[in-house]
Order: C-alpha cells, then structure tokens, then sequence
C-alpha cells in the first residue's frame, strides 16, 4: 500500500497482510525458487519497505533503460540507479514473464513474492559505462557488474511476506515509515541526514554540527551497514563507535539509525539516489561533502570522479528531489583556535594540525598515540580492540603459479620458517593437498576451480580471522578469484600475494608428474598454461623467478616483506 505523509510525500510500502501472506508461503512451494544475494537482499528490504519509493519492485526493461540514459523511469521519474534482479541464464528459463518466483534468504526463508513481467540480457558494458562512467573494473560495482551478478535481469512487483531478520542494534533499525513517525512525535520538522560508512571522528561530528546550525534542523546520523566498499570497517565495530559519538551530543537533539543499503560506490549518480533515499526516511536536508560515495582512484590512479561533482549533480536536480542539499568541504582543526573550522575559512596566517587516513590507520596499526583533537578517546579505544597492531592481527600469503614452478616447495620452506618464530598457528593449504581433502569431487573445469580457489579463500579467512597465520599454495589462474579472496581475507586481517612467476618451459622441464606432457599429448584438457590461460597477477606484493634463487632465499625474502608490513616482529 501506499502511505502519504508530510514527512518525504508519498511512500511504496510492499507488505502484504498476514492472510495474504500465509497464501503467498503456500503457493511459494510450487514457484521457482532464488536464494538471494547478500546485495540482493539489501535491495528487496529497501524495495518492500519504501526506502527505493517510488519503485515498487525490480525494474523492467524499460525503467533501466531509462536510468541508464538520463537518469528517469519510463513514467518520467527521477531515479539514477538501475535496481535490478541478477540472476543466472538457468534460472532465468523457468522465469518467464508471466510467471510468479519465490524469493528467500540464505536460510530458505521466504522474503517475497515477485510477478516477473519483464525478462533481458543487459549490456553491462553499456550500465557500467553510463551509471559508472566507466568499465574498468577497479570500480568496485564495475567488478560487481562484470565478474559477480547474473547474466540475465527479471523486472516485476513484489509483494513482502517476511522483513528479512536482523539480530543485531535493532533499536537503532527503522523503516522510513517508522522514522518518520518518531520524527512526527518528537515534532522534528526539519531534519539532516548524515551519510557514513566509516567510523566518525571529531571532524566529522562538528561537520554534522555545523550542518544542523546552518540548517536549524534536527540531525539524523545514518550510516549504511548493508554493503560498503571491500576492506571498510565492518558494521558491528562502526555502530559501536557511533555510539559513543552520539553521547557526545546533545539530548534530544540527534538520532542514529541504520540503513540496509548495498552502495555501488557510483560517485554522482549515488549521491543523488542517496538523496532521495533519505527523502523517502523523512529527511528535509542531506549532508554531501567532497567526492561523496566515491571509490578512490581507479586502475589508472585517478579518482573516478571530481571532488564536488556529486554536489552539482545533486544542485542541478535541486527542484526534483524534495530535499535540500546541505554542501561542505573538507574541516581543518585550527591549533590557535582549536576548534574545526571548513576549509575554505582557514586564514594564511593560521596553522592547520591534519593527521591523513593513512597516518591514522599507521598509529593504529602501531600502537602510536592518536591526538583527541582527531578523534575521541572512547572511538580510538574500540578502533584498537577490533583492530590490533599488525603484529597480533593474523594474515594470509597466497602463492600463485604455474604448475611446477615452485609454490609448493617455497610455501613450505615458508611454513617451517614462521614455526620458527613462533607466535601464530601456521596452516599449510597446499593446492594438492586441498585437492584431496576439501575438493576432491571437483574438476578442472573453469567453474570447478574457481570454487576450489574460494573454498581455499573462506578457510584461510577464518584461520587469519583468529590470528593465524594461512599459506595457501594453488595455481589460482584467474584474476578474478583471486581478487574476491584479497576482499575476503583483507576483512579479516593481513593479505600478501606471492606470484612465483617462473616462465613455462622451465615449469615443463621440471614436470616431475609428468602432467605438461599429458596435456600436450591431449591426454589432459584445459590445463594451465598449455589449454587454458594463466593471468598473471598485476601488482602482486612479490614475484618471484625461482630460477634466480633458491626456496630458502624465497622464503627469507618473504619474511623481509611481512617484517616490513608489520605482521611479524624478530625477537
């Protein structure tokens, strides 16, 4: 049902009542079944409760087709984001328009139901480059887009059985309609909105600050704990620093609630569909500061977008959007003055304390003191419990290689060496060894070892996500793979990839198992290196040639490296 209240116009609310509901879990037995994705299940919630209003379900055809040419559904509406369902070409066969789905989480418990009444093939070459404006894959949503989501999009309405369960901060979890109620209650007429994925620090609480004066609003801090950027800080460790940082307000002054939103990191385009988000929770107003939702630079080392080209876009639509941008520049703490001031009022005469993202994750990571003027005691104290120095944090190092070149014999000279030292539980995943114990069932099909590889990638992550040290020892030939174990162990802990990059005619002399020349007689298909590609890593922590050195200089060399990343200490 639609409601409509003064708080942000007219609201999609896609929840059925409880009797339609237990038909919906009936006849949901004999549909076509889709386990949702972790983003896909951020994107129902907002969709079911109002949050993406004014959709009502997973675009068709021709809504995407206008988001991705200017930025407005097919009955002219402003909306800069393609929502869509992803899902694979053999699903995709037992959808066709017409037909009704069930959607469930990862428990099988039923979400929604969706009326599929549009089913495509997209360019995604096309969306990455006119919601991206690129397609280079650096992009954290250009990867998604080219290397994770489903080959085919199914468009329809849903209709809401089930909230998806969250367990955890449920007091800080609303929907818009709930939080516009509590607004409506206290009498917050005018509110900001705060939009974060990062721990606050003082900068950060006195932009909000300053925004709430200017704007003589209420403040509302909203962080995103769906999905952010690979390698953010988690949501658990976030909110517990929000919290702290909300003692430091005002009473009834400033409110945090949390938003189960799966940013694409798209620079302009997000900003603006951040905006209207925050529209449809109730907002009047909505902090955007430089380069807002941007990803960082790109495989060219260039930032994606301009500092303040989210800001204009947002300006440009200021009429359209129903809520009122609130723009500010980076804040510099002024020693004389001490107190934060915007940067642009910063007099020439006047000296600047600044203290980078990078130096500040360097203290933390070596136990250096943090100034208060940079942030509170108490948000430094919970970043140091979740994150110690390096040296007591565990790590991976991931060899990757042709056959025969020398990862297992290095990775094992490495193994002894770390036993040695002490300190850390050593595993050894060599790629035979895994073979035989976690994937014997698998061939050596594209599809099988990529599973191999991610079956490799979540062990070492649970082993470095308890201070452990993993070696892990496959051929691991894509690049992608290899980048989505990076993002999985880097939120864990240490990550150090090693390509052994010793060339192939040396690696078929050494053809101990004779394998090389099974696959050139044709006796083995799609091999590594002969009949199926080895892309090499790009920008590896180390290579290695190990016909320039042994396996014990190998090794050596890479505890010099982990040394010299923090991860180990000599006694």
């Amino acid at each position: 049902m639609d409601l409509i209240t003064p708080y942000g116009g007219t609201l999609c609310d896609r929840y059925v009542d409880e009797s339609t509901a237990r038909e919906l879990k009936e006849q949901a037995q004999e549909m076509p079944s889709w386990d949702l994705t972790e983003r896909q299940i951020c994107d129902v919630e907002l969709l079911l409760n109002g949050g993406f209003s004014p959709l009502t379900g997973f675009m068709r055809q021709a809504d995407y087709d206008g988001v991705l040419d200017n930025m407005r559904l097919a009955d002219g509406q402003l909306w800069p984001m393609p929502i869509t369902l992803d899902v694979s070409e053999a699903f995709a066969e037992q959808a066709a328009p017409g037909t009704r789905i069930a959607l469930r989480d990862a428990e099988g418990v039923l979400i929604a139901v969706m009326d599929v009444e549009d089913r495509w093939t997209p360019d995604k070459a096309r969306e990455a480059q006119q919601v991206f404006a690129t397609t280079d894959v650096a992009h954290p949503a250009v990867n998604y887009l080219m290397n994770r989501a489903g080959a085919v999009y199914l468009g329809g309405t849903l209709h809401g059985v089930e909230s998806p369960v969250h367990y955890d901060f449920r007091n800080y979890r609303y929907s818009p309609a709930e939080l516009r109620e509590y607004f409506r209650k206290l009498g917050w007429n005018r509110v900001v909105a705060f939009q974060t994925r990062n721990p606050m620090h003082r900068a950060h609480v006195e932009l909000t600050r300053m925004a709430a004066r200017q704007t003589e609003a209420n403040l509302l801090i909203h962080p995103v704990v769906g999905m952010t950027r690979p390698g953010d800080v988690d949501h658990y460790v976030r909110v517990r620093c929000y919290e702290h940082v909300l003692r430091q307000a005002p009473e009834q002054t400033t409110q945090l609630s949390l938003l189960p939103l799966a940013m694409r990191m798209g620079g302009p385009r997000e900003a603006l569909w951040h905006a209207i988000i925050r529209r449809n929770y109730g907002c009047t107003h909505f902090i955007v500061g430089r380069d807002h939702a941007g990803p960082g630079p790109g495989s060219d080392g260039e930032d994606f977008y301009g500092p303040y080209d989210a800001q204009e876009l947002i300006q440009k639509y200021a009429d359209e959007i129903g809520i009122e941008m609130v723009p500010f520049q980076a804040m510099s703490f002024v020693e004389d003055r001490a107190e934060y001031v915007p940067a642009d009022e910063v007099r020439e005469d006047e000296e600047v304390l600044n203290l980078s993202g990078t130096e500040f994750r360097r203290r933390l990571r070596e136990g250096v003191d943090i100034p208060e003027w940079f942030s509170y005691p108490e948000v430094v104290a919970e970043l140091r419990r979740s994150f110690p120095p390096r040296h007591q944090q565990g790590f991976t190092v991931f060899f990757t290689g042709l056959s025969g070149s020398g990862k297992s014999t290095i990775a094992n000279a490495l193994r002894v060496k770390l036993m040695e030292l002490g300190g850390r539980a050593v595993t050894l995943l060599d790629g035979d060894i895994v073979r035989k114990e976690l994937s014997s069932e698998l061939g050596f099909s594209r599809e099988h070892r990529d599973i191999n590889v991610q079956r490799i990638g979540f062990v070492a992550s649970e082993i470095t996500k308890n201070g452990g040290c993993a070696i892990c020892a496959p051929i691991a030939p894509y690049t992608d793979m290899r980048r989505r174990v990076r993002e999985r162990i880097e939120d864990a802990g240490g990550f150090l990839e090693i390509h052994v990059a010793t060339p192939l005619e040396t690696c078929e002399k050494r053809d101990r198992k004779g394998l090389y020349a099974k696959a050139r007689a044709g006796l083995i298909k799609e091999f590594t290196g002969i009949d199926d590609p080895y892309e090499e890593p790009e920008h590896p922590e180390l290579r290695i040639d190990t016909r320039e050195m042994s396996p014990d200089e190998a090794a050596h060399r890479i505890l010099l490296k982990l040394e010299g990343m923090g991860f180990i200490r000599n006694p």
